[in-house]
């Protein structure tokens, strides 16, 4: 316990630091418009201020990062709420009932459930984070090579298997991630291998184009496509806050909600839209009203709004403690950490305490901030709202093509970009997903690398000799085996 407070003091002062402060706050209000404009993911928001993080301390741009991040969650539920369009996937959910609830006159409850809820779901899931990391380090501290890649292997496949596609798309994007992660130097021998000559393959295929095409570019592209009719509902401040009678009915909600999207939240591969589908399911099979669900019902809302933001907390665990990314936007952050020389995992609690405690006491912090900024300031994200999207993509793909460029000063990096995003784009329209992919890039090297380690070490032999990795190894491939036997129960049950 002394331990513990002796961290949360470290954190706090580092995170109560002015430069820190405004970061955090810059970060959150980012997070909270990119949540708001429907279009523009956390993911491809983090990729395209990556450059601008260059010059920072690595403190404060995890820090900033990191309120992109949880903050997107919060923004996404204005756009649900008043306009029956997610600002983000994980808002898709409260559309059901925050929508209806719109309609009947009750925006302001909506909203304000959905801000308060979002607090508490966030604020408890940074403690569990807190409580969990330090025991999670030292279990990690046993993994060598073999499990480590065992591990790469279980969270790619859960990628795969969590997807919304099919299995064998999600499969070949991640192949096709981790052939192209081999581009450049071998880690292990220094061979330059499938660059063909370019000066610029030779470090590898770089992260932020990568990115910044598939998630910023491609999705400029995709919405181009789209004429989306925008009817706002107004509310007014007074009308934000829900009544007795509404947090009364949203407790269960919300509690339920913090603990599926906190657990949900670490597993890698998920994400925080999956949380919001389960937790809206259980209210619903909890509830003493279920045939009210979809019609208004406040509990609609706090639930799911709970949940996402539960489960931003926990994907930071897998992320610190193992070095392994739980979901796309999570993936850009661990290319943030490379980028300043960081190394997340096991050993980052020990070499770099200020970062460890000071992002995750920033969580406390950035919680806070959303919470008082999110309630005055709707007024100006509904105005944000009404300006046309012909207006604001020019200004997302000047972001993309300036932040490729400024990467290393190389045109080529845009022409990557470019190349990623029309691929990107094609991927979109027939229904292939970008996450498997992009994760497979950016782990392609450390599973590559502990590969090849583990078999200096010793024989194939050693992936299923040693415990933990025998494990991963075996939960990978029973995921491989359940979903399409899944599939087929659940076809004959739907015929039945």
């Amino acid at each position: 316990m002394e331990t513990l407070l002796h961290n949360l003091s470290l954190g706090f002062s580092v995170a109560y630091s002015f430069s820190n402060l405004l970061y955090c706050f810059i970060g959150v209000v980012i997070g909270t418009l990119i949540g708001v404009l429907p279009g523009i993911g956390p993911a491809g928001a983090i990729a395209m201020l990556l450059p601008v993080s260059y010059r920072m301390d690595p403190v404060s741009a995890i820090i900033m990062m990191a309120g992109i991040y949880y903050g997107a969650q919060y923004g996404g539920s204005t756009t649900s709420i008043l306009l029956n369009i997610p600002g983000e996937a994980s808002s898709v959910v409260t559309c059901l009932d925050g929508y209806q609830m719109a309609r009947k006159g009750r925006a302001g409850p909506a909203l304000g459930m959905s801000a308060f809820g979002s607090f508490i779901g966030g604020t408890l899931s940074v403690v569990g984070l807190m409580l969990l990391a330090p025991f999670l380090v030292r279990v990690s501290l046993k993994f060598g090579p073999a499990e480590f890649f065992s591990l790469m292997v279980f969270g790619l496949t859960m990628i795969a298997y969590l997807g919304s596609g099919s299995l064998i798309k999600s499969l070949l994007m991640g192949t096709a991630g981790l052939f192209i992660s081999t581009i450049g130097m071998d880690p292990v021998s220094g061979i330059i291998r499938f660059t063909f000559g370019s000066i610029t393959l030779s470090d590898g295929v770089g992260m932020i184009p990568a990115a910044m095409g598939m998630f910023g570019l491609a999705e400029v592209l995709e919405n181009l496509e789209e004429e989306i009719h925008r009817e706002v509902f107004k509310t007014r401040l007074h009308g934000l806050f829900p009544t007795l009678k509404d947090w009364i009915a949203s407790r269960w909600a919300i509690v339920r909600g913090t603990l599926v999207g906190f657990f949900l939240g670490m597993l890698p591969g998920g994400s925080t839209a999956l949380p919001t589908f389960i937790v809206y399911g259980l209210e619903k099979r909890f509830s003493k009203y279920p045939e009210k669900f979809g019609t208004g019902v406040i509990e609609g809302v706090a639930a799911p709004e709970t949940a996402n933001n539960a489960a931003t907390g926990s994907a930071m665990i897998p992320l610190l403690c193992l070095g392994i990314p739980a979901n796309v936007a999570m993936a850009v952050l661990l290319g943030a950490f490379i980028i300043h020389g960081i190394q997340p995992g096991p050993l980052l609690m020990g070499k770099h305490p200020q970062l460890f405690w000071g992002t995750i006491t920033s969580m406390y912090i950035g919680n806070v901030m959303l919470l008082i900024l999110n309630l005055p300031l709707i007024g100006l994200w509904v105005q944000i709202l009404k300006v046309p999207y012909r207006l604001l993509f020019p200004l997302i793909l000047l972001f993309c093509f300036v932040g490729s460029y400024c990467l290393n000063n190389n045109a080529y990096d845009v022409l990557i970009m470019i190349i990623f995003g029309t691929v990107g784009y094609i991927m979109r329209k027939y229904h292939y997903e970008g996450a498997p992919f992009l994760l497979a890039l950016i782990l392609g090297p450390m599973l590559e690398t502990s590969f090849r380690q583990a078999l200096i070490i010793g024989n194939p032999l050693i992936f299923f000799r040693k415990p933990i990795s025998a494990c991963f190894i075996g939960f990978a491939l029973l995921l491989l085996i359940m979903r399409p036997f899944l599939r087929i129960v659940r076809k004959q049950v739907n015929a039945n």
